[in-house]
């Protein structure tokens, strides 16, 4: 039996980290080793991996250079022949190791994504499972991820080889990481495979997923990786469905934008004209004959009035 290794990067999570690992080490597959990699956490993060004793592998900092370093350091301490990357706020399900380990070893391939489900969690300390998102298969990762779809970290199971192709996580984002590092895996040719089952729970905290200054920081670093994507897709010379997906991703993010930074908005949707002159927004009814007849400044501007009309009554 090949050994996985989980990699959990770990900064100030003192409220979820033994859980995690109690996931990793519930798993019905042998052999494991976890990984936790602290990045300079200043609660008692450290102290409660320190509980596990021998069965996890513990690398400490005093700095605090963020998850994706960690993760990238967490895979150097490594020696699995699989990877399993794994939030220190997240857990995993017994069977997940077991079923996805088998699913590749049985197909060959180097990738496999799973379902996942939200465990929302409430101001008031309460908590409420949210119906499992199906992830399905995908014709194409690649194209989907461009178009964006998306799957958290938790719910796929790397072979090493292809961790090692890829360029790793990149240390220059603070959000959308996990996107960028699904799609280097996929830009390197990986043999990608949907398994059927919810084995990954992913926590939402709040009446909203994130904050306003997180909305900010997921658009800019989306559009980032859209940019970097798009110049590492143009040197590998681009395949139409590529350009195609990559412009529905432009519009999606863009979109976001109309309210916040037009000239972000406008880069977008001039790159959404480059990528694939026929686009047709895949919007309401309403979006789509205005942006037919009066093109899609003015479809946003009605559509950006009637979200300022909607938040009024309420």
């Amino acid at each position: 039996m090949s050994v996985v290794s989980i990699i959990i990067p770990c900064f100030n999570a003192a409220r979820w980290i033994g859980e995690a690992i109690e996931s990793c080490l519930a798993q019905t597959y042998r052999p494991i080793e976890i990984i936790v990699v602290d990045d300079g956490s200043t609660d008692d993060s450290v102290k409660i991996v320190k509980e596990f004793g021998d069965k996890v592998i513990l690398e400490t900092s005093s700095a605090n250079r963020g998850g994706n370093h960690a993760r990238n350091r967490g895979f150097e301490l490594s020696s699995g022949a699989y990877i399993q990357y794994l939030d220190a706020d997240d857990y995993i399900l017994p069977e997940k190791i077991e079923h996805q380990v088998d699913a590749l070893e049985k197909s060959g391939a180097d990738v496999v994504y799973g379902d996942w489900r939200h465990q929302h969690h409430l101001p008031d300390g309460q908590f409420v499972m949210e119906a499992i998102n199906i992830t399905g298969h995908q014709q194409d990762v690649l194209e989907s991820l461009l178009s964006g779809w998306w799957v958290p970290s938790n719910s796929l199971l790397y072979r090493r080889q292809a961790v090692e192709a890829s360029s790793g996580w990149d240390e220059s984002l603070t959000a959308a990481q996990d996107k960028d590092f699904f799609i280097a895996v996929a830009l390197c040719g990986a043999k990608i495979i949907y398994f059927p089952g919810c084995y990954s729970i992913y926590r939402r905290f709040g009446e909203v997923s994130v904050s306003t200054g997180n909305i900010e920081k997921w658009l800019d670093n989306h559009y980032r990786v859209l940019q970097k994507v798009e110049k590492q897709l143009r040197r590998k010379g681009l395949d139409e469905r590529y350009l195609r997906a990559l412009a529905k991703g432009y519009f999606s993010i863009g979109r976001n934008y109309f309210d916040r930074d037009k000239s972000i908005y406008l880069a977008c949707i001039k790159k959404v004209k480059e990528l694939d002159p026929d686009f047709t927004p895949g919007e309401s009814c309403l979006y789509n004959l205005a942006q037919k007849a009066f093109g899609f400044y003015i479809a946003d501007f009605l559509a950006s009035a009637k979200r300022r009309i909607s938040q009024r009554q309420f």
